[in-house]
C-alpha cells in the first residue's frame, strides 16, 4: 500500500542555521502542510513537508529522536540524518500540543517496531542455530538405518532445507551486520549532533547570563533615565509656572500701558485747554486796561456813571468768575500733572523689577 499520511497540519517551517547553529532560517514564505506519514511495508514512520515542488522536510522517526516545545507556539527535533534541527511555528498552542502528542505517540510506534524487529532477528537466529544442531543427527540416523536410495531419498530435501534456511540466514545476517553499521552510523551522528546540542546549550547558557547582565545594566539605566525625567519634569513645571507669571506681568504691562496712553490723552487735552489761558489773560488785561479808560473817563462822564455802572458791576462779575474758574482749572491742571508724574514713577519701577 505505500505510505499513508495519518496525521496533517500546518506550520511555519525553520531550519538552523549551518553555520552559526544558532539562529534560524525560515524554510518557508508561509504556512504550509506538515504531515506524519506511516510506510506499511518498511514499518517506519517521517515527517514531510512540501512547499510548491520543493520538499523542505523529509524526516524519517527513529526512537532516539526528542520534540522539544520551546516556546507556547514553537517545537524542534534533530535530524542526525539530515545533519539539521528543525523548527516548527504553529498558530495557537493547541496545534503545537496535538503535534507533540503525535510525535511521541509516533516515537513509540518506532521504539515497539524496532523492538519486535529485534526480537524476531533473534528467534530466526535460534532456529538457525537448533535446525543446525538437529540436522547432523537426523542424517546420521538415516545414514545408519537406511540404504543409499533411503539416503538419496531422506537428504536431498533436508540439504535444499538447510541451504535455503542457510541462505536466508545469511541475508538476515548481512541485513543485521548492515542494519548494525547504520545505527552505529546514527548513533556516532546523534552523538556528534548531541555534542553539538550540548555545546549550543553551553553558549545559550553564557549568553542568557550576558543578557541578564545587560538587562540589569539597562533597568539601571532606565531608573536613572526615570529620575531624570522626573527633574526635568519638575523643571517644566517651574518653567510653566515662570511662563504664566511672566504672561500676568505682560497683561499688567499693557494694561498700564493702556492707562499710560489714556492719561497721555488727558494730558494733551489739558495741554490744549492750557494754550487758551494766555488768551484768556490777554483779554482779562484788555478788559482790565478798559477799566482803567472807564474809570478815568468816569472823572469826565459822571453824568453817565448810573448807566455804566450796571454795565462795570456786570465786568467786575464776569472777571471774577473768570478767575475763579481759571483757578480750578489751574488746580485740576496741576493735579493731572501729579498723578502723571507718580504714574511714570511706578510704571519705571515696575520696569525695573522684570
Amino acid at each position: 500500500m505505500g505510505e499513508q499520511p495519518i496525521f496533517t497540519t500546518r506550520a511555519h517551517v525553520f531550519q538552523i542555521d549551518p553555520t552559526t547553529k544558532k539562529n534560524w532560517v525560515p524554510a518557508s514564505k508561509q504556512a504550509v502542510t506538515v504531515s506524519y506519514f506511516y510506510d506499511s511495508t518498511r514499518n517506519s514512520y517521517r515527517i514531510i513537508s512540501v512547499d510548491g515542488s520543493k520538499v523542505i522536510i523529509n524526516s524519517t522517526i527513529t526512537p532516539n529522536m526528542t520534540f522539544t516545545k520551546t516556546s507556547q507556539k514553537f517545537g524542534q527535533w534533530a535530524d542526525s540524518r539530515a545533519n539539521t534541527v528543525f523548527g516548527l511555528g504553529f498558530s495557537s498552542e493547541q496545534q503545537l500540543a496535538k503535534f507533540a502528542e503525535k510525535f511521541l505517540e509516533v516515537k513509540e510506534a518506532a521504539k515497539l517496531a524496532r523492538d519486535k524487529s529485534q526480537e524476531k532477528m533473534e528467534t530466526s537466529s535460534n532456529h538457525s542455530q537448533e535446525s543446525g544442531r538437529d540436522t547432523p543427527s537426523s542424517t546420521q540416523a538415516s545414514s545408519i538405518n537406511g540404504t543409499d536410495d533411503e539416503k538419496i531419498s531422506h537428504v536431498g530435501p533436508v540439504d535444499a532445507l538447510l541451504k535455503s534456511e542457510n541462505d536466508r540466514l545469511k541475508t538476515a545476517v548481512e541485513q543485521s551486520n548492515t542494519n548494525a553499521k547504520k545505527w552505529e552510523t546514527e548513533l556516532q551522528t546523534l552523538r556528534e549532533s548531541n555534542a553539538r546540542l550540548v555545546e549550543s546549550l553551553k553558549e545559550s547558557t553564557n549568553n542568557v547570563e550576558t543578557w541578564k547582565k545587560q538587562l540589569a545594566t539597562c533597568k539601571e539605566e532606565s531608573n536613572q533615565l526615570r529620575e531624570k525625567i522626573a527633574e526635568l519634569e519638575a523643571q517644566c513645571d517651574e518653567a510653566t509656572q515662570e511662563k504664566e507669571r511672566n504672561a500676568q506681568l505682560a497683561e499688567r504691562v499693557q494694561e498700564l500701558e493702556s492707562e499710560l496712553q489714556e492719561k497721555e490723552q488727558e494730558l494733551e487735552n489739558l495741554r490744549k485747554q492750557a494754550e487758551i489761558i494766555p488768551q484768556l489773560m490777554e483779554e482779562c488785561e484788555n478788559i482790565t486796561q478798559k477799566l482803567q479808560v472807564a474809570e478815568t473817563k468816569n472823572k469826565d462822564l459822571e453824568d453817565r456813571i448810573e448807566t455804566l455802572q450796571a454795565d462795570i458791576d456786570d465786568n467786575h462779575h464776569k472777571q471774577g468768575h473768570l478767575r475763579v474758574e481759571l483757578k480750578k482749572f489751574m488746580d485740576v491742571l496741576d493735579g493731572k500733572i501729579d498723578e502723571l508724574h507718580e504714574f511714570r514713577q511706578g510704571l519705571s519701577k515696575l520696569g525695573v523689577d522684570n
